[in-house]
């Protein structure tokens, strides 16, 4: 079913495939990578068929089958590619043997409603890819609503991100936002918005989460500063209780997740 073969690292997709590794790129195409047939079924189940599809020349499964003709069907195109191509694009010794490529979707701060979901996620600066991709997939198994980014943040999108959300990527609504969109935004806001704090006395199971809640978090550095701690009408902690003295940005969201729609 594949529409071509491609041997060479020279290729003119490839490049462009490869290319999508540096933020630059994805930028400005709007495309991303999704590596693995697991991901590439999810975007194809959400209805995000690949622009451009790669598989290895072993690489034989109905679920590929399926996302061959979801492929060519949206007018993509499908190539079969060697191994050391696969390797190249996805900078893996041991590559996956699908990768897709997808348009990436970002939600209008204004269209995101409320009511949707009891619960979603809002982090500013957040920094590691691999937190921000763990959040999407942990915002998305615990039925959130989305998650909001606000400020400079890094790139949800990127390689890294993608992998570890390990396909709710395709399913979880992601919103871009100023500081100054955000804080105006939130005003609106109908339920509970809570953050956590070194200053805050009220344990995080305590707390009285109005829904929906929108849990606000820091980054990974500096957690909330003053201006995006004032945004919170509830302010709670996690207690430590060893010697560590923090908990790692997607562990503790997780937390306050869970507590948040329990």
């Amino acid at each position: 079913m594949s529409a071509r073969t491609v041997t060479s690292l020279a290729n003119t997709t490839v490049k462009a495939v490869r290319a999508l590794h540096l933020r630059k790129e994805r930028d400005e195409t709007g495309l991303f990578v999704a590596e693995g047939l697991k991901n590439v079924t999810e975007g194809v189940d959400l209805g995000h068929a690949p622009r451009i599809l790669m598989h290895g020349r072993d690489a034989d499964h109905p679920l590929l089958t399926q996302a061959i003709a979801a492929t060519l069907a949206a007018g993509g195109e499908v190539i079969e590619v060697t191994q050391d191509i696969l390797a190249k694009v996805s900078r893996r010794d041991n590559p996956q043997a699908v990768v897709g490529v997808f348009a990436q979707t970002f939600r209008p701060l204004a269209e995101v409603d409320p009511k949707a979901a009891p619960c979603f996620v809002a982090l500013h600066r957040v920094r590691d890819p691999g937190n921000l991709g763990t959040i999407v997939r942990t915002a998305d198994a615990a039925g959130c609503g989305g998650v909001i980014l606000v400020g400079e943040c890094c790139d949800p999108y990127s390689v890294e991100a993608v992998r570890a959300t390990m396909g709710s990527i395709f399913a979880v609504p992601l919103t871009r936002a100023s500081e100054a969109e955000f804080a105006d935004w939130r005003k609106s806001w109908p339920g509970s918005v809570v953050g956590t704090l070194l200053s805050a006395t009220v344990d995080h199971r305590g707390a009285d989460y109005r829904k929906p809640a929108l849990v606000l978090m820091g980054n990974e550095q500096q957690g909330l500063p003053p201006e995006m701690a004032a945004l919170c009408d509830v302010a709670v902690k996690i207690p430590m209780r060893g010697r560590a003295d923090s908990l790692n940005l997607s562990v503790a969201t997780g937390i306050m997740i869970y507590a948040a729609t329990g």
